[in-house]
């Protein structure tokens, strides 16, 4: 397998030029920048070669979900974009001769502060019933910078406050996961200035 890997050769395969390619390298820029600034601060070892890579891929699968706000015209669930971007990627891995797998995994377990299977089956999820949690360091901390950032409204980084707000709409056990995340990586309200 070939370890040449272009994250941006691979977005523009799949997404012509149009704006929303244009917010999804926003985005993702975003989150991968705020992954290597907290990676930076950080004592917690990671591949930042993987980092970089994988947030500027964790949102490959958006294009196949239905969610206009954000100029997703595709007929999936948004909730599926995780997944979707998986299958995106081993398929692409498989016909371009690299291995993708780990970016792969990036997009299936990023979603909020990750999925377990109770909560597919507890929420009715449209996903196959299996756990979809952040498992390596890379995954923890490319789905914690994901949170910081929206692909809606201005597009500005949250403050840490706002994103936990956020996560609480969820339940008790995503909020919990995501405060483990911060923890893990030292972010906080003194070391997350955004406001």
């Amino acid at each position: 397998m070939s370890s040449t890997l272009d994250p941006l050769t691979i977005i523009e395969f799949f997404y012509p030029p149009s704006p929303l390619r244009d917010l999804l390298i926003l985005h993702s820029t975003q989150v991968c920048n705020k992954a290597l600034s907290i990676a930076a601060a950080s004592t917690v070892p990671v591949d930042l070669f993987v980092v970089q890579n994988g947030a500027m891929l964790h949102d490959i699968g958006i294009g196949q979900c239905h969610a206009p706000g954000i100029l997703c015209e595709g007929s999936a669930n948004y909730i599926e974009h995780g997944t979707l971007g998986g299958e995106m990627l081993r398929k692409y891995g498989k016909t371009h001769g690299l291995d993708l797998e780990k970016y792969a995994l990036i997009c299936e377990r990023h979603t909020g502060s990750g999925i377990t299977a109770d909560e597919v089956v507890k929420q009715n999820l449209p996903l196959k019933v299996q756990d979809y949690l952040p498992l390596s360091n890379e995954e923890k901390l490319i789905a914690l910078a994901d949170k910081f950032f929206s692909k809606s409204g201005d597009q500005q980084e949250k403050p840490l406050g706002k994103v936990r707000r956020s996560m609480a709409k969820f339940g008790d056990a995503s909020l919990a996961r995501f405060d483990e995340l911060c923890q893990l990586f030292g972010v906080s309200d003194e070391t997350n200035q955004t406001y």
